[in-house]
């Protein structure tokens, strides 16, 4: 019963994985590679840590295509290990 308890939770906190893409409207979603991925570190379940991106450092002059903000497997499986403590999350951006 004890194993069925704890599989039963860490399907749950695995599943939990999610993507945000903001693009210009009429765009399609991009699958090519992005121009820079990030990492940040959150702690405590997200709850501490502010992060700001800033797209103009990344693209210059360039326009920006794509920007994500993901909670991958990976991220998930980091918070899972430190019992959320450490929740880190990744950012990706597109540019023209």
């Amino acid at each position: 019963m004890k194993r069925v308890l704890i599989a039963g939770a860490l399907m749950l906190a695995l599943a939990g994985c999610s993507t945000v893409t903001i693009r210009p409207e009429g765009t399609g979603k991009l699958a090519t590679e992005p121009t820079r991925q990030m990492t940040y570190d959150y702690y405590f379940w997200g709850l501490v840590g502010e992060h700001r991106v800033d797209v103009q450092a990344v693209c210059g002059d360039r326009p920006v295509r794509q920007i994500q903000a993901q909670d991958t497997f990976g991220n998930r499986v980091l918070t899972v290990i430190t019992f959320g403590i450490y929740a880190p999350r990744s950012a990706r951006i597109w540019c023209g």
